[in-house]
């Protein structure tokens, strides 16, 4: 199994249970049959998330994560992913959730990417959101 790390130019201190996190993420990994050596989130402010999109991706609008598949063809999963913590915070808000709960979906959500999930149709949507409420109910349950 690989290596799960977080990096924070946005300090958050209400991230806890980083240790069960990893661990989730490496099952969800596991279960979704996907091998991956190194994972790096990053979690920024919005501006900074603006800047990445607009430099790399040559979009100019806000989002909350940015999954960067940095793997060679046919070799284990390496990424960098940016999570914008204002949007994290502001969508909590918005769907009446805790920090923590939204932050934990938007890390999986990336890491479901990184496994072949799309989520551009409609169909695809929602196969993305029944995997996401899958491990955001394993994790609650691990981190309680």
């Amino acid at each position: 199994m690989g290596s799960i790390h977080f990096f924070e130019e946005k300090p958050a201190p209400w991230f806890k249970g980083r240790r069960v996190m990893k661990a989730l993420l490496g099952e969800l990994f596991k279960k979704e049959k996907v091998a991956f050596d190194t994972i790096q989130f990053i979690l920024v402010s919005d501006d900074a998330l603006l800047h990445v999109n607009r430099s790399y991706l040559n979009h100019d609008y806000y989002t909350d994560i940015i999954t960067f598949d940095l793997s060679a063809p046919g070799a284990d999963k390496v990424s960098d992913i940016y999570i914008s913590l204002d949007r994290v915070e502001e969508n909590a808000r918005n769907y009446n959730v805790a920090r923590l709960n939204e932050l934990s979906r938007v890390m999986i959500h990336g890491c479901l990417h990184l496994c072949g999930y799309k989520d551009k149709l409609k169909t695809d949507q929602l196969r993305m959101r029944e995997r996401e409420d899958y491990y955001l109910r394993l994790y609650t349950k691990r981190s309680t």
